[in-house]
């Protein structure tokens, strides 16, 4: 895992906020939950991407 990643996840929490607070501001609460909800998906699926390559590189490693 290098420092792209992280980013990556720091910039998406950041556009997330940015368009809750716009939209929760205009009176739009259910578009900023799911807002909130799209960016956590987003941000666990790349999770699981990585922890899945962990996995098969420890698997690769110990050779099961």
């Amino acid at each position: 895992m290098n420092i792209d990643f992280i980013f990556k996840i720091a910039a998406i929490g950041i556009i997330v906020a940015v368009l809750s607070l716009v939209l929760s501001r205009s009176g739009r609460e259910e578009q900023a939950m799911m807002t909130t909800l799209a960016g956590l998906i987003v941000v666990l699926m790349m999770l699981v991407q990585e922890i899945s390559r962990l996995f098969t590189t420890i698997e690769s490693l110990f050779g099961f």
